[in-house]
């Protein structure tokens, strides 16, 4: 009998240990649903919040490709970032919430077309700040240009003046000047395409009362925006207590008889339309003179 109980307390004891097992087990596994759980909502709260970073960096890229830009080769780039933010974009929402891994990765990808962004942004600051400085530039050389034009303005009136002033009689004075349009091979043209050389025969009138000997014979030739062709810094002639530019000079032996004389102006792109060449010497502007160039 004694050996029946003990049997019997025994076997309760294992069945109280067994319950207790199982119910750590159970417990441990309700324990581990809770906490898987609640990383699965947690890493469903990151993706949402990673797409729509996604998203904003998308429309930031949207943003900048609207800008006016003038650099093909950035605006490819940008193009191919922004196209490479809608393809993880796309790989993100088709990336389950629970795969902590792939997630992970694409938040690394995000921090990096972010760096290449920024680095885009910096360019694009830099650009417009060099647009700017160019526009203001530009705007400058116009009003330089139109003063410029006033200037020829003022200058061919005061030529008009000078011609009834008895100074007169003591300053050459070109009385023709014919153009020829030449190409690259100093062929005959009338395609301004094909021009690449001006020819000027001009004629310079008789004038005994003029002193003879060496001549510095300048000419300014305008195009038809008028910009002065061949401008170069060390072209400069002093004209009315200034130091102006010229297309092309040439020295002259002149005695007091007619001359003719030649003289060459090599233009890279002829543009059509009308042009103009002054000529000056010793101060004084002594012929000018319209042409046009045809297309």
């Amino acid at each position: 009998m004694t050996n029946k109980s003990q049997h019997s307390k025994s076997s309760i004891i294992w069945i109280i240990l067994l319950l207790l097992v199982i119910g750590g087990l159970v417990w441990w596994n309700l324990s581990q649903r809770s906490e898987m759980q609640e990383m699965v909502e947690q890493m469903t709260i990151e993706k949402e919040e990673l797409q729509e970073e996604y998203e904003d960096l998308a429309i930031q890229f949207d943003g900048y490709q609207e800008l006016d830009i003038r650099n093909d080769s950035l605006q490819d780039l940008l193009s191919r970032e922004k196209q490479r933010v809608q393809d993880l974009l796309e790989e993100l929402r088709q990336t389950k919430a629970s795969n902590a891994r792939k997630i992970a990765e694409l938040k690394k990808e995000l921090a990096t077309v972010r760096a290449v962004m920024k680095d885009y942004v910096r360019q694009i600051d830099s650009l417009n700040a060099t647009n700017a400085r160019l526009t203001e530039e530009n705007q400058l050389v116009r009003r330089e240009n139109q003063q410029m034009r006033s200037r020829n303005e003022r200058l061919a009136e005061a030529n008009n003046a000078l011609t009834e002033t008895v100074t007169r009689a003591s300053m050459l004075e070109i009385i023709s000047c014919n153009l020829t349009t030449l190409n690259k091979n100093d062929h005959k043209t009338r395609m301004a395409s094909h021009i690449r050389k001006l020819q000027f025969d001009f004629t310079i009138a008789k004038n005994i009362t003029c002193t003879p000997g060496l001549k510095d014979l300048y000419a300014r030739i305008t195009d038809p925006n008028g910009d002065l062709l061949e401008q170069s810094e060390a072209h400069t002639f002093p004209f009315e207590s200034e130091e102006i530019y010229y297309s092309l000079m040439q020295q002259i032996e002149y005695t007091g008889e007619a001359y003719s004389g030649s003289c060459y102006c090599w233009i890279d792109e002829a543009k059509s339309g009308f042009y103009t060449i002054d000529f000056f010497c010793e101060g004084n502007l002594i012929g000018s003179f319209p042409f046009q160039l045809k297309k």
